[in-house]
């Protein structure tokens, strides 16, 4: 009986640990192998992911991990997910890469994942109700209730600021329950809110703070996969040169959002 366990135990070890190394390494041979890239995004982060009037999947980071792909030779399979699934999906190598605006910037993601040659530049934006008076700056969030994604780096940054997080899976429903006064505030991509407000006029809200400072998103991959990275970061460094990031920039944007 022991014998059966231990053997058990030891077939499981293995599996785990060539799941973890399937993900963590040789990203480049597998992509070329398969012919394909299975990329993670949300497909409900609009201008950045989203589904347009004929229920095609589309946006800025869509569209650029397309035009990645077609460098690279090869094919894009998408599979959408919501974000706070999204990197432990990566990690468990359910995705090669990850398309959604991904900054990287909390040591632990860093530990864990590696970002490509930035793509876009934007910082973080705060928004309320049109009738919110309380907050002047960005400290006057303590105590108020800010919807978030748990794992998402704007929900770190509202708890940095003691808000009372309520939890949500993606930036329409915190704006919704923003509206419905089921929350005060959200912390979100700037780019992607003013993409809101100005498409939704009506909607009751305004920003009511913006961060200084601007990060690069770019697309991430597992940790360990070096040669990928270089071919992908490559890839956009060319999209920037023929002049495709600045079109797809002013496509959904209006502007280039390529240069900081």
């Amino acid at each position: 009986m022991l014998k059966k366990i231990t053997f058990l135990f030891a077939s499981v070890l293995a599996i785990a640990t060539s799941t973890q190394a399937l993900a963590q390494g040789d990203l480049l041979e597998r992509i070329n192998s398969k012919g394909t890239i299975t990329v993670g995004t949300e497909g409900t982060y609009a201008p950045f992911t989203y589904h347009d009037a004929n229920g095609k999947l589309t946006g800025y980071d869509v569209e650029v991990t397309r035009a990645v792909a077609k460098k690279l030779g090869v094919t894009v399979e998408f599979k959408e997910t919501q974000w706070d699934a999204m990197l432990a999906g990566l990690k468990a190598g359910r995705f090669d890469l990850v398309a959604n605006q991904v900054a990287l910037t909390t040591p632990e993601r860093q530990a864990t994942f590696d970002k490509s040659e930035p793509y876009s530049w934007s910082g973080a934006m705060l928004i309320a109700r049109n009738d919110e008076t309380r907050i002047n700056q960005v400290e006057d969030v303590k105590g108020l209730k800010a919807a978030q994604t748990l794992s998402s780096n704007y929900g770190e940054l509202a708890q940095k600021y003691q808000a009372k997080i309520v939890p949500i899976d993606g930036m329409a429903q915190g704006l919704l329950l923003i509206q419905q006064k089921r929350a005060d505030i959200t912390f979100n991509d700037a780019l992607a809110l003013l993409d809101y407000l100005k498409k939704h006029p009506n909607s009751g809200l305004k920003p009511v703070w913006e961060a200084e400072n601007k990060v690069g998103a770019g697309l991430i991959v597992n940790k360990n996969n070096e040669e990928a990275l270089a071919k992908i970061s490559a890839a956009i460094e060319e999209l920037r040169n023929d002049g495709t990031l600045k079109q797809l920039g002013e496509q959904f944007f209006g502007r280039d959002i390529s240069v900081k």
